[in-house]
C-alpha cells in the first residue's frame, strides 16, 4: 500500500458489511482512521473496526439511523470526539422493494427516499459545516448506482432515489468547491455484497445475470474500495461533480440489440 491516505479520517456509512466494509478496509491499509457506523449489525461494524485495526490505524463504531436527522446528529458529535473528519463516504442504503409502482405502498417508498436520499443529505451538511468550521477542504464521496442512469421495472423506489442523490451531488459539488470540498459519486454495477445475496448462494443463478455484463462477472465490493481510496486522495483534488461506474462495461452494453 501507498498511504495515500495518511493523516485523515473517513467516516463511512453502511461500513458493516459489503461496499462499506471493504472500503473501511481499504482506507485503513492506506494509512487513514476510520469511523465505522452500523445500524443493526453490531457484529460486522466491529470485524471492520478489528480489520481497520489490523492494518496499524485507529478505528471507532457509531450507530444510528441516517434517515433521522438527531440520530445523524448523535452519530456525528461521537465520531468528531475520535478526531476531525477529512473524508465521508455515503454507503449506507436500501434496496430496491421490486413492487411495481401500481401497488407500492407510501412507507415502501418512504423508506427508500429517507435512506437513500435524506441520509445523505443529513450526513453531508453536517460534515460540510464542520469543514466549512475547520477552513474548508474534504471529500464527500456518495455511492449511487448504475441505475441514477438506468431504471429497472420493480425498481422505481430505488432508481428514483439514486436518480435525486445523482444530483444532490451534483449540487454540492457546485455549492462547496469554493470551500475546497470535493464531490463524487461511485456508481457500482452487480456487487457482490448483501444486496445481492442469492448470487452469492447460487452459482447458476450468478452466471445468469452477468450475461448482460461484458466482463461476463460480478465486482468483488473491494474493487469499489479501491476507487474511494483515488477519490479520497490527494489525486482527486481537481474531481468534482462526477459519476465513476464500476460495472465492467454494463452500462455500454445496454443498447445491444436494440
Amino acid at each position: 500500500m501507498t498511504g495515500r491516505l495518511s493523516g485523515r479520517t473517513a467516516l463511512i456509512t453502511g461500513s458493516d458489511s459489503g461496499i462499506g466494509q471493504a472500503t473501511a478496509i481499504e482506507f485503513g491499509k492506506e494509512g487513514a482512521d476510520v469511523v465505522v457506523h452500523y445500524l443493526h449489525d453490531h457484529d460486522g461494524a466491529q470485524h471492520t473496526r478489528e480489520q481497520v485495526e489490523r492494518a496499524g490505524r485507529r478505528a471507532v463504531v457509531v450507530q444510528g439511523d441516517i434517515s433521522d436527522e438527531d440520530q445523524v446528529a448523535a452519530m456525528f458529535d461521537r465520531a468528531l470526539e475520535f478526531g476531525d473528519l477529512d473524508v465521508l463516504i455515503n454507503d449506507a442504503g436500501v434496496d430496491a422493494s421490486g413492487i411495481p409502482v401500481v401497488d407500492l405502498d407510501t412507507e415502501t417508498w418512504d423508506r427508500a427516499i429517507r435512506v437513500n436520499v435524506y441520509g445523505a443529505f443529513f450526513c453531508s451538511r453536517r460534515f460540510a459545516q464542520h469543514r466549512r468550521d475547520q477552513g474548508g477542504k474534504g471529500k464527500i464521496i456518495n455511492i449511487t448506482s448504475v441505475h441514477q442512469e438506468v431504471a429497472r421495472a420493480g425498481g422505481s423506489d430505488y432508481d428514483a432515489s439514486k436518480g435525486a442523490l445523482l444530483n444532490l451531488s451534483k449540487s454540492m459539488a457546485l455549492e462547496l468547491a469554493p470551500l475546497g470540498i470535493n464531490v463524487n459519486n461511485i456508481g457500482p454495477g452487480m456487487v457482490l455484497t448483501p444486496f445481492n445475496q442469492k448470487a452469492i448462494d447460487d452459482p447458476k443463478y450468478l452466471e445468469e445475470q452477468v450475461q448482460s455484463i461484458p466482463f461476463r462477472r460480478a465486482a468483488e465490493p473491494v474493487e469499489i474500495g479501491r476507487v474511494a481510496v483515488f477519490l479520497a486522495s490527494s489525486d482527486a483534488d481537481y474531481v468534482t461533480g462526477s459519476t465513476y461506474f464500476i460495472d465492467g462495461g454494463l452500462m455500454q452494453n445496454q443498447g445491444q440489440g436494440a
